[in-house]
């Protein structure tokens, strides 16, 4: 995916960065917003575990990061076999490369949130798998864009939001999104 749209690096508290594109820069009460999309495709790899109460059922586990630094070696290699780098930036997962035609057949459904009342369902297209000491991974691309809202901090670089700044000022930066959008 090329783009003409300038970049910022987001860096997490680890020091890692995450190279965006600025999709959209708002102003609201004099800051400035910056809607960001990943330059490489996101990642995700879950875990497939077995329900204790169905030893046939099974689902689909976000690994902590831990887990992710355990099997990350592994799983970049499992990738370089469709050509995709894969990369540990911040924030999420990366890889580099051009992602496979979507097959409807490697797409997945996941319900996520806490509980019954915040669930929502995402999809994933299924990139590869691979075992990891006895365990079954799967390695997957969101279907849906990953965005991150941004804060450009005194120093001129982008801070993400916390969840709660987010709450704070998301009515006013989406309808300021959405005129933006309805001008283009």
């Amino acid at each position: 995916m090329e783009s003409d749209a300038p970049t910022v690096s987001l860096v997490d508290e680890a020091g890692r960065s995450l190279l965006c594109y600025v999709e959209h820069s708002l102003e609201v009460d004099g800051k400035e917003y910056l809607l960001l999309l990943p330059v490489d495709l996101p990642i995700e790899i879950f875990a497939w575990e077995s329900d204790n109460e169905d030893d046939e059922a099974e689902t689909l586990v976000d690994l902590a990061d831990d887990e992710i630094d355990e099997v990350f070696e592994t799983a970049k290699a499992v990738l370089a076999e469709q050509e995709l780098t894969l990369k540990r930036t911040a924030y999420t997962l990366t890889a580099a490369g051009d992602l496979p035609e979507v097959d409807e057949e490697e797409v997945i459904t996941l319900d996520m949130g806490e509980s019954e009342d915040d669930l929502t369902s995402e999809q994933f297209q299924r990139l590869t798998y691979f075992y990891h000491r006895d365990q079954e991974y799967d390695i997957c691309t969101p279907l849906d864009p990953l965005m991150f809202f941004a804060r450009v901090n005194s120093q001129g670089r982008p801070e993400l939001l916390t969840p709660e700044e987010f709450q704070t000022v998301r009515p006013l930066l989406e309808e300021q999104l959405f005129e933006a959008m309805d001008e283009e």
